[in-house]
């Protein structure tokens, strides 16, 4: 068994979406990115990558390449996924948390993990998304950015 984390953090701003686990979600801010800056997908496919021990997902998917700009981040994951079945691996779980003051994610959830899930060709069991604030403390407790975290079990 081999486990990978990932992170990544982007800055809110006005006239973007805020796209999650490739959810578009309503809100009068979004992420900026040279991707859509799904944070969610983004520290999840650095995960997957690391587990798999390859490189991060800046190595593979340049922001100085006009190819990645504006793609969804599940065609990122989907990419680095690509990768990791090379070596035959597969996923056992992941688990991510997205950290974020507004909106509340929850009631988008269950259908970041149907995106992910048909994206890595897993069951909906196999993945644990979790919100949490920074109880209005830094620049996430702002509402100035957003960030994640995650983990994935490859076997």
């Amino acid at each position: 068994m081999r486990i990978g984390f990932g992170y990544d953090v982007h800055k809110l701003v006005k006239g973007r979406k805020l796209i999650l686990g490739g959810v578009t979600i309503p809100h009068k801010k979004g992420l900026l990115g040279h991707s859509d800056a799904d944070v969610l997908l983004h520290a999840l496919c650095d995960a997957i990558l690391g587990a798999a021990g390859l490189r991060d997902i800046g190595h593979y998917f340049s922001n100085k390449d006009i190819k990645w700009k504006n793609i969804s981040s599940l065609v990122l994951l989907a990419e680095s996924f690509k990768l990791v079945k090379k070596q035959k691996l597969k996923i056992g779980n992941v688990d991510i948390t997205v950290i974020l003051e507004e909106p509340k994610i929850s009631p988008y959830i269950d259908q970041m993990k149907k995106n992910i899930a048909k994206t890595l060709g897993i069951r909906n069991t196999q993945i644990s998304i979790k919100s949490t604030t920074a109880e209005g403390l830094g620049f996430i407790g702002k509402k100035q950015g957003c960030s994640a975290y995650a983990v994935c079990l490859l076997k």
